[in-house]
């Protein structure tokens, strides 16, 4: 595969590796430098795709690893120090105020989490990557119709969750 070959791949394919991975992180930064590592990586290991799926689809599935592989790190990290936490009072962050605002968000996440993981992800995707039905489905490797479908489904069971839980 060529140089022009690459920088088609990635011309076609970078802006959905990035909403997919902006929907997995929540993070513009974060999302930014893993879709370049994983352009990065699908270069050393072009070699290695063999046609199987979508180039969309292995590129997720690259990003996703490596967001895995960040979660890793992050977990293994030293917890927030007291004087960080007593930075961040002072410097004018009310914590009890960031924390009223997210609340719905938080619920919204809590039952999303009780979604099995195809109907998750692709909640996901619509509703933070705010992907069309048919980029969620190249990337998941179906159809848009699938993730319609998916989507609505999902969609039934967090108002009938909600409902039996007011």
């Amino acid at each position: 595969m060529d140089k022009q070959d690459l920088t088609r791949i990635y011309e076609e394919n970078a802006m959905a590796v990035y909403k997919y991975l902006l929907c997995l992180t929540n993070n513009c930064d974060i999302s930014e430098e893993l879709t370049q590592e994983t352009f990065y990586q699908a270069t050393k290991s072009i070699g290695k795709f063999r046609g199987e799926c979508k180039v969309s689809v292995w590129l997720c599935t690259i990003a996703k690893r490596l967001w895995y592989r960040e979660l890793e790190k992050k977990k293994r990290r030293a917890p927030v120090s007291m004087e960080d936490l007593e930075d961040t009072m002072i410097s004018g962050q009310d914590i009890e105020e960031d924390y009223l605002l997210n609340v719905e968000k938080v619920e919204l996440f809590r039952m999303l989490h009780d979604l099995d993981d195809k109907t998750r992800e692709v909640m996901y995707l619509r509703l933070t990557g705010e992907l069309s039905f048919t980029e969620i489905g190249e990337i998941l490797g179906n159809t848009e119709n699938w993730a319609r479908v998916t989507f609505y489904r999902g969609k039934q069971k967090l108002i009938i969750h909600r409902q039996s839980n007011d």
